[in-house]
């Protein structure tokens, strides 16, 4: 059994590569049978997961450490290299979409892979392959960026990851003071920021009217394989979120003004939930992943099978450390079967959070790691975002491992965060909806335009005397924004659906528990909406479905006397 860091990488030469890539297309386009062009299917899926899997191992050992020379000297090649096999992918994909035996093709992967396919067509072309190649340098330039930040803070010098306990303290003074340590780096580079995003929105405008897009908003649908709704749903959700969210955010905040006894939430009380401090693990990075060991014990033989895999094989990295990059994120190996879960443990809540939330990515990729179509392994973002959000609520019977006492506390609070993350969610995509239907504004203008549609849905933030964040600088440190255009509301559309799983559990846990499962296993195979269906769960963009499900969540936190959980 080889652990993590015996897996080994080896270059994928790109001129090797082109090779193969083109050999096979060839041969597809020349087989005189459908049969034929199944086994080069497979030659094609094999070659993309070796692809993967290098390309993978550079992504994970360059986030450790972003100043190892050899993985990012490798990572600036795959910005380079990436591109070109796009192309490569698009040409055999344009051969199947057009083969004679389409229909005995779509038996064997699927009408959902064809369909995926004919969007993808529309995304590439040798005349954008250069601007793809500055696309993803600009996209490392900033996670480089938010990696290098060394922030001196009453004395020490943190990381951001660091430096969020700080922001969660319970000394007023202290978190005030953190939350500007933070948010100045920013403020600090905010020309950088805003210099590496303006050339991002150019260039992606320029890409789509290449492709003969009318902008980037429709060219980000199809590379996201968008294929059971639009931006015109999406706009209808966020009003959703703004009738029926909003009020009970607004409500939320009312009562944790009222817990923590101060008249006015300041942007720096948002993330103190009681005024005796938010629940925490009660224990360190060694105990609490003793306590996941026994968490996923208790949910059943299969994620007890999983997390074993996972420690066994070393596919965690969690603490924080100098020179390693922010957030947390969860990707796979495909050639050694592999999850990996990365992260940033800085002793809050967080930390339990990822071992519910990427784990619950984990799983799925675990369990779905059979299906032969490696393309239809995994959904598409917001498919993907159910089966994290809704282990972080299957969890819940057993979450007391971690909190004990504070069990209570951290539930509370857990779904307050994620009603208040909706609304957050819905102001950082009605912006870049506004972004790339403008992409010619000034980045001052950009800053601007965030605050306005921010106060939309977040009417009660009050950033006091803060310039930086009064004039919109906040969404600077949400690297979705940068890296990945749009993604961010498939967090929000996959909430709706973890709460009904959350909902669901509270009736037949074991049931629920099941239904997961087996949602997990499917993978991708069917598209966002099939797989909600599947799930037996409601459509979020059909009216009704969102405001029927908070206000049940909502419900079950007013039953709660939040106040005597602050103890």
């Amino acid at each position: 059994m080889k652990k993590f860091e015996d897996y080994e990488y080896i270059r994928p030469e790109f001129e090797v590569l082109e090779d193969k890539f083109k050999g096979i297309t060839d041969r597809f386009i020349n087989s005189t049978s459908c049969e034929e062009q199944i086994n080069c299917f497979y030659e094609y899926n094999s070659l993309i997961e070796d692809f993967g899997t290098m390309y993978g191992l550079v992504e994970i050992r360059n986030s450790v450490n972003t100043e190892d020379e050899f993985y990012r000297a490798e990572s600036d090649y795959f910005d380079e290299t990436y591109p070109k096999i796009q192309g490569l992918m698009v040409d055999f994909q344009r051969a199947v979409v057009d083969s004679k035996f389409r229909n005995e093709l779509e038996e064997e992967v699927g009408s959902l892979l064809l369909a995926k396919y004919e969007m993808n067509l529309n995304t590439f072309s040798d005349e954008v392959l250069e601007l793809l190649i500055e696309e993803e340098k600009l996209i490392s330039t900033y996670d480089r960026l938010v990696a290098s930040a060394k922030i001196d803070f009453n004395g020490e010098v943190y990381t951001l990851s660091r430096l969020m306990p700080f922001m969660k303290s319970k000394d007023r003074s202290i978190r005030k003071g953190a939350n500007e340590a933070y948010f100045g780096f920013f403020s600090d580079n905010i020309e950088e920021f805003d210099n590496i995003y303006d050339r991002l929105v150019k260039l992606r405008d320029e890409i789509a009217k290449k492709l003969g897009f009318a902008n980037f908003v429709e060219l980000a649908y199809a590379r996201m394989s968008r294929t059971d709704y639009d931006a015109k749903d999406v706009k209808v959700y966020r009003q959703e979120i703004e009738k029926n969210v909003v009020p009970i955010v607004n409500d939320l905040i009312k009562r944790q003004s009222d817990r923590i006894g101060v008249s006015k939430l300041k942007y720096y009380d948002e993330a103190i939930e009681f005024v005796s401090g938010n629940a925490e693990p009660k224990g360190d990075p060694e105990w609490i992943m003793e306590k996941g060991r026994e968490l996923y014990k208790r949910l059943g033989e299969v994620p007890n099978e999983f997390f074993n895999f996972m420690e066994d094989r070393n596919l965690f990295d969690l603490l924080s450390k100098d020179n390693k990059m922010a957030g947390g994120y969860c990707t796979y190996i495909p050639n050694y079967r592999s999850p990996f879960i990365f992260a940033n443990f800085n002793g809050t809540s967080d930390d339990v959070d990822v071992l519910t939330h990427e784990a619950g990515h984990a799983l799925q990729f675990y369990l779905s790691r059979d299906i032969k179509q490696f393309e239809l392994m995994v959904p598409g973002y917001e498919g993907a975002e159910i089966h994290s959000t809704s282990m972080e609520y299957l969890a819940y019977p057993h979450i007391d491992l971690f909190f004990e006492d504070e069990t209570e506390k951290y539930k509370f609070a857990h779904i307050s965060d994620l009603l208040k993350s909706m609304a957050y969610i819905a102001s950082i995509d009605e912006f870049q909806h506004f972004v790339y239907e403008n992409p010619n504004v000034s980045p001052e203008e950009r800053r601007f335009k965030y605050r306005e549609i921010e106060r939309k849905y977040l009417p009660n933030r009050d950033y006091e005397d803060n310039e930086f964040l009064n004039n919109g600088g906040k969404r600077m440190r949400q690297g979705h924004v940068f890296q990945v255009p749009f993604y961010y509301i498939d967090y929000a559309l996959a909430e709706v659906c973890a709460l009904q799983f959350f909902v669901n559990s509270l009736k037949d846990y074991d049931e629920t528990m099941k239904s997961y499962l087996e949602l997990c296993k499917i993978g991708g195979t069917k598209s966002f909406l099939g797989l909600v269906e599947y799930a037996g769960l409601k459509n979020p963009f059909k009216e009704g479905t969102l405001k029927n499900i908070v206000n049940e969540v909502n419900s079950y936190l007013n039953n709660i006397d939040d106040k005597s959980l602050d103890k």
